[in-house]
């Protein structure tokens, strides 16, 4: 497979992302130490070591900027994707995209929000909002890949990005009780390997429970990860 060179950023632009991510680094460890709802916008701010209008040129809202640790693995994500074959079924490239991220530690912010989330339903509404900013940006990822481009079945799009999101949500929630939130390397790997196994099932059609996996996570072929056709 060819891999496009990743994108030159300016300096202005790395400045930028790393602007964000401490405002994002920030928040996270504000909602460790005060729990949510007990910070503000200039909590955040003075944590991150910019100012209050600086905040505001990135995130409207302590929501915002806490829904946006949800929003940074997707991004990883969405960029492995982006890099499959283009005529790769969307399910398989979406597999093989969570393979690509073989460090359990990229899934460790999203499982600490999600985990953080269980006991409190203000911060589970800021979960549920990054879940939905998600939907959207799989939309247009899935939009690029299928025939008709920016003319493509509204429907079809909405229902892929609604599938994969749900399974993201039962990875979650299936991992939360297995593991109960525990951020080990080894309960991240499990995390990691469930949301991969939620996509196995919805690239099959949810023809049946999987195996477990015992050894490393390999990319299917897409024979085998395309169901056959109903002859019935």
């Amino acid at each position: 497979m060819s891999d496009p060179a990743e994108p030159v950023l300016s300096r202005r632009e790395l400045n930028k992302a790393a602007t964000r991510q401490a405002i994002t680094d920030a928040a996270l460890s504000l909602l460790r130490s005060s729990g949510p709802g007990n910070f503000t916008v200039e909590d955040i701010a003075d944590a991150a070591g910019i100012s209050r209008r600086t905040f505001f040129n990135y995130f409207s809202s302590t929501e915002a900027a806490i829904a946006s640790i949800t929003f940074g693995f997707l991004d990883t994500a969405l960029r492995q994707f982006r890099r499959r074959p283009a005529g790769e079924p969307i399910m398989e490239s979406a597999r093989a995209a969570l393979v690509e991220l073989a460090d359990p530690m990229t899934v460790a912010p999203m499982a600490e929000l999600h985990s953080l989330g269980q006991a409190n339903p203000q911060l589970s509404r800021s979960e549920l909002e990054a879940w939905d900013h998600c939907t959207e940006q799989i939309i247009e990822a899935a939009r690029e890949r299928v025939p008709g481009g920016s003319g493509a079945d509204e429907l079809y799009l909405r229902a892929l990005a609604g599938s994969v999101i749900s399974c993201g949500k039962a990875a979650m929630d299936v991992w939360f009780a297995r593991c109960g939130g525990d951020l080990s390397p080894a309960s991240l790997t499990t995390l990691r390997q469930l949301l991969i196994d939620a996509m196995t099932l919805l690239g099959s059609g949810f023809a049946g429970p999987q195996p477990r996996t015992t050894g490393p996570t390999s990319v299917p072929s897409a024979a085998a990860s395309t169901p056959s056709p109903d002859r019935n």
